[in-house]
């Protein structure tokens, strides 16, 4: 293998591989959360914590390990965040309860956030300027297979084996970048001396821990005063930090305030929030619906939503090489609007009883609107930026965007599982009345105390555990079943469509927003970054 040695395109396989694995651990959670539900006796919001904890993780430290790849060489940290990612893939695999999956999680993310920053910097090390745009294209493929790949083959392992497949197959992913990288990644690069700003890195993580447990944990607890007390604290420590950035802006701050002179820069990084909160806001509910009300096996799940990755994928370089040529801000805002539009159809077609085909003219609708989103975001938003500040303009870019997805997890769990419990306090009593009378009362006491113990999301659960007086014969047993499932599954579908009026209004503020931005002469050409492409969460 040493012949490939300093081979660009076998540096670019090793790197595409590497960051693969990464990506699809971002899509394939979502599709098996029923079944980590059911075989974990997982609540909605521990199985929330699963998604949080990898994003948590890797939103805080993406620039801070882009900057120890430049201290310690770029080779050294993407081999040991494989090795950390590939080595806590497993233990996520074998994890018995809940807790042990969410501190796995926590380390896969320190091992994505380790490899991530390196990848797309050692690509534009070994490919010169006129080899560069191939390169990245196959990059950007690499976002859309692991985008389509996440749901369709998260299904395939959940059906056909288990939930712990989607951790342990990225075991032979990560041994064979292991052992690619090695031999093949150049291992002699220039290192920065940097001076690491810790105490700005403590202030995010702590500020974004406050908001996002209170955010997943407020239903259970009753939103009482320490929930809103972790709310409180968590903005305070988000203004300490801005302050502490502000103090550092003539040394290595975190965020260089620079960068947000630029407003084209400002707006399309709320708009890459805006973009992530939208696509939290359309898979998670799905997800759990198309299983868990509809029943749909996962892989069928995930098959009634490719469409949306599909139709994106293929749109996507012809909306990019559009707006080089006529600038992207109309793309960009016909691309939200289409988006926001199609989340609007898939509020109005879930019911109960919705068949599949119903969603799909809305989940192409979405594709269509998404396809034109991400390359004019991140043509746009770098085009103005000089090139001294490229790299820390990248990890600002990438560091909101997963903060995005943080918070918008967050936040749709929030709004899910508050008006879930309203939901099934008010469906419980109506359905109860079909129900022998010494039954209903704790049937309907059930549905009222079910946030307490955590709401019950998975497939074939109907929201919160019965308790039957002794001596219930079968067929009342039976029918109580019964009905404790039509609960969950109207409950549900009531809950589903506020969820995701958030994430509508979300996308079409950030549609609006894009009337702010400058446009351009065609002549002008975007400053050369260091991106990540942003995974579709499904």
């Amino acid at each position: 293998m040493s012949k490939w040695r300093g081979n660009p395109w076998a540096i670019l396989l090793t790197l595409s591989l590497g960051f693969f694995m990464t990506l699809l651990d971002l899509t394939i959670v979502n599709i098996a959360i029923p079944s980590m539900t059911d075989k974990l006796d997982a609540s909605l919001d521990q199985v929330l914590w699963v998604v949080n904890a990898y994003v948590l993780v890797l939103a805080v430290l993406l620039i801070t390990a882009g900057r120890l790849g430049d201290l310690w060489g770029k080779k050294n940290l993407f081999i040991a965040g494989v090795a950390v990612f590939t080595l806590s893939s497993l233990v996520c695999g074998i994890a018995q309860d809940p807790a042990q999956l969410i501190a796995a999680r926590g380390v896969q993310g320190l091992g994505a956030a380790l490899l991530m920053p390196q990848t797309m910097s050692i690509i534009i090390q070994v490919f010169p300027p006129e080899r560069r745009g191939a390169a990245l294209g196959v990059w950007g493929a690499v976002a859309g297979v692991s985008t389509i790949a996440g749901p369709t083959v998260g299904g395939l392992l959940v059906t056909s084996l288990d939930w712990r497949w989607i951790f342990f197959v990225n075991l032979p992913i990560g041994i064979l970048v292991l052992a690619l990288a090695v031999p093949i990644l150049p291992g002699h690069t220039r290192t920065v001396r940097h001076r690491f700003d810790v105490v700005g890195v403590l202030l995010a993580s702590a500020a974004l821990f406050c908001v996002t447990f209170a955010l997943t944990e407020g239903q259970k607890f009753e939103w009482n005063e320490g929930i809103w007390g972790l709310i409180i604290a968590g903005l305070a420590l988000f203004a300490v930090f801005v302050v502490q950035q502000r103090n550092r802006q003539d040394g290595e701050p975190l965020v260089p305030f620079s960068l947000f002179k630029d407003r084209n820069f400002t707006v399309l990084n709320l708009v890459g929030a805006a973009v992530s909160i939208g696509m939290i806001g359309m898979f998670l509910p799905m997800t759990i619906y198309l299983q868990s009300v509809l029943g749909y096996s996962a892989l069928k799940a995930g098959l009634v939503m490719a469409p949306t990755s599909l139709v994106s994928m293929f749109l996507a370089p012809a909306a990019g090489r559009l707006s080089d040529r006529i600038g992207g801000k109309f793309i960009l805002m016909g691309g939200l609007t289409l988006y926001g539009l199609g989340l609007m159809w898939i509020v109005i077609a879930a019911q109960v009883g919705t068949d599949w085909k119903a969603f799909t003219p809305a989940l192409v609708v979405t594709g269509i609107g998404i396809g034109g989103v991400f390359a004019p975001m991140a043509t746009e938003a770098t085009r103005n930026v000089p090139p001294r500040l490229a790299g820390a303009a990248s990890g600002v870019n990438n560091t909101i965007r997963q903060v995005g997805s943080v918070l918008g997890s967050a936040a749709v769990g929030a709004v899910l599982q508050n008006q879930l419990a309203s939901s099934l306090r008010e469906e419980a009593p109506a359905r109860s009345a079909a129900l022998p009378p010494d039954v209903r009362p704790g049937f309907v006491k059930g549905f009222a105390n079910a946030a307490k113990g955590g709401l019950e999301v998975g497939a074939g659960q109907s929201g919160a555990k019965q308790q039957l007086p002794p001596g219930v014969p079968p067929s009342v047993a039976n029918r109580v079943h019964e009905l404790a499932g039509q609960v969950f599954s109207h409950s549900y579908v009531h809950a589903m469509k506020p969820t995701m009026w958030l994430p509508i209004g979300v996308i079409l503020l950030g549609a609006a927003a894009c009337v702010t931005l400058k446009g351009h002469k065609s002549n002008e050409a975007p400053a050369h970054l260091d991106p990540e492409p942003a995974p579709m969460a499904t």
